[in-house]
């Protein structure tokens, strides 16, 4: 790892003008609302935008990066893009104050990946394109094709990288290593290895055999939980889980060695997409059996995505540890809202489509927050709205930072 000295001079840079805004009243301002939210009371609705079609959003080559080193590069986009969201699209999102190294951590998987052939490619420089996924399971035998992963993390290249970003950001901002946050939703794998179409065929046809993938996923990912653990490289530095930010008093513990941090100190997150076409009773049998057994042994867990949740919450919230669950754009809102007990937040999902119209209808992008504001009022809940999964502004990144004024508008109105 030897950077070049322009190298150094760019990371730098983009250090201090990220630390000026990590430092600022209003960072904190956001973290602290942030904490009282995930605390139990909520001083306003808070808003965070992730998830974006950075191919259509540089507007001044400002993220266009330079650095050579791919560990750095990461590291130089990491801040050029959290300056463009504060710069651009602040609303409630936080900055922590230090640079966060992504641990060297290996891991050997599930022993599948996915096989697939694009369907459609619209633009060169957006890997969001349509999938048909190869059936890789398909009889009972095949199920010994998972594998339990074998989780590894590389303690002389962590020195060096840790050496290495010390000197380079000597003098203007701290370091922390940033580790691994697990991804719970055997679902959406599952639809990789087999095709959803698949999936949902043989949940009828051949349940036993659905039973058997996910009795073997739940083992294996047991057995990773052990082994990050063992390696003390779970995060707890990132602050967010699944796009939403996580600060409470509550995580991590009190006793967390902050050198070694385990899976009971820090958040994951979890979700069944494809059970969106799935009665509740399915749910219940085939990811609320499996995962009562896995979401024990997390601090926190943040729950669902793009799911619709809002017919089966009495379901979701059998299983342990869930503090926020997802109001995707396929949910009733209104009835999301009125069947959640209070004790959770309401994770909204603002629709990504309000921007991809002909036209940017800012009217209808206004109705639709104080629509979900009012839900929540009503029923006394703890609200948070995280607008992602946004594939296309049309090439008008000024249709997002509007949203982001709108949103911080009405959020702001709501809190009076």
């Amino acid at each position: 790892m030897d950077l070049r000295k322009e190298d150094r001079e760019t990371l730098r840079t983009l250090a201090e003008k990220y630390m000026g805004y990590a430092l600022s009243y209003k960072n904190a301002e956001s973290r602290t609302l942030w904490r009282s939210l995930n605390n139990g009371i909520m001083r306003k609705p808070m808003v965070a935008i992730d998830q974006m079609p950075w191919n259509e959003l540089d507007v001044d080559g400002s993220l266009v990066c330079a650095v050579d080193d791919p560990y750095f590069r990461r590291i130089e986009w990491t801040l050029r893009s959290e300056i463009y969201k504060w710069e651009h699209l602040r609303v409630d999102m936080v900055l922590n104050p230090y640079i966060l190294l992504p641990r060297p951590v290996g891991n050997t998987g599930y022993g599948l990946r996915p096989l697939h052939e694009a369907l459609a490619v619209t633009d060169a420089a957006n890997d969001v394109v349509s999938q048909r996924f190869v059936n890789q399971i398909r009889g009972p035998e095949d199920v010994e094709k998972i594998m339990t992963p074998v989780i590894t993390v590389d303690r002389d290249a962590e020195a060096r990288i840790r050496a290495e970003a010390e000197r380079v950001f000597e003098g203007i901002a701290p370091v922390r290593m940033q580790g691994m946050i697990m991804h719970l939703g055997f679902w959406d794998w599952i639809a990789q290895w087999m095709g959803a179409e698949n999936c949902y065929i043989e949940l009828m046809d051949r349940p036993e055999m659905m039973h058997a993938v996910m009795e073997k996923l739940t083992e294996a990912t047991l057995s990773v939980i052990d082994q990050v653990n063992s390696l003390g490289l779970y995060d707890i530095n990132s602050n967010m889980c699944h796009c939403s930010y996580t600060f409470s008093d509550s995580l991590p513990s009190k006793d967390c060695d902050p050198d070694n941090p385990a899976t009971g100190d820090g958040w994951a997150f979890g979700m069944a997409q494809i059970f969106t076409s799935v009665s509740p009773k399915t749910t219940e049998e085939f990811e609320v059996r499996y995962m009562s057994r896995i979401f024990g042994r997390f601090g926190a867990i943040y729950y669902g995505c793009c799911d619709r949740l809002d017919d089966r919450l009495d379901i979701i919230t059998k299983m342990p540890n869930i503090r926020k669950i997802s109001c995707s754009p396929w949910s009733d809102r209104e009835k999301f809202a009125a069947n959640l007990p209070q004790k959770y937040i309401m994770s909204n999902k603002p629709g990504p489509a309000l921007l991809a119209h002909p036209t940017f209808d800012e009217e209808a992008v206004r109705a639709d927050l104080r629509r979900t504001i009012a839900a929540a009022k009503s029923n006394g809940l703890r609200l948070e709205m995280l607008l992602k999964d946004i594939s296309t502004v049309k090439y008008e990144p000024e249709r997002l930072w509007r949203w982001a004024e709108i949103a911080e508008e009405e959020t702001l109105r709501a809190a009076l």
